[in-house]
């Protein structure tokens, strides 16, 4: 994608919001996804507490995921101008929902500001492959009930924690991003194949 290609999909974003606020209505999602679809793709995202990781990554944010289990796919900035945008928050919460029940859960916003950040730091054009988002209580226990390495409180269940996987580099690198970021707890999954980043208290774990 060119620099004038990027610039075109932000401006329309941008004058799409501009529109947005005079009319004191919602922002379309025809307009939004418009938008989204050329900026989306090398999108630049920062973490809001990184100086280092902002320095260079210009006013938006983007993630890249794919659910594993469902094979929904997203892509696309969620954060512009200083502000995350209410459709793009949605349209995460649907993907990383509890798929087991088809619940639907707010995910904290941080928590998104944490991958994107990771995955900036790996260098990576794929997605994230997305093992793990919200859990409700029961998904939770019967997880737990399945596996000492599920905890009963997880941060799962708050809609704060992800599992994820990068198949062009490994649980180490990952993890190794993540914690770089000095922010959320980090857990290694080697055996799984998965790394699991929160936005809860700072802390790591596994192997």
């Amino acid at each position: 994608m060119s620099s004038k290609e990027l610039t075109a999909g932000l401006q329309q974003i941008r004058a799409s919001r501009r529109a947005a606020k005079v009319s004191q209505g919602a922002l379309s999602r025809r307009a939004f996804i418009g938008g989204l679809g050329v900026a989306a793709a090398s999108a630049a995202p920062a973490f809001s507490a990184a100086p280092a990781l902002l320095k260079g990554a210009g006013d938006y944010r983007a993630l890249n995921i794919i659910n594993s289990h469902t094979s929904e796919r997203l892509n696309c900035v969620y954060w512009i101008e200083g502000e995350y945008v209410p459709e793009a928050l949605a349209a995460f919460n649907f993907i990383l929902r509890d798929w087991r029940e088809n619940l639907i859960e707010t995910i904290d916003p941080k928590t998104l500001d944490i991958m994107a950040a990771t995955h900036r730091l790996l260098d990576s054009s794929e997605p994230f492959h997305i093992i793990s988002g919200y859990r409700c209580p029961k998904t939770n226990a019967m997880l737990a009930g399945k596996s000492r390495g599920v905890a009963s409180n997880s941060y799962h269940v708050k809609g704060m924690a992800v599992d994820l996987s990068l198949k062009s580099r490994t649980v180490w690198e990952v993890a190794k991003a993540a914690k770089s970021l000095g922010r959320g707890g980090v857990g290694m999954y080697s055996r799984s194949q998965f790394t699991h980043v929160d936005s809860g208290p700072v802390r790591e774990w596994g192997a």
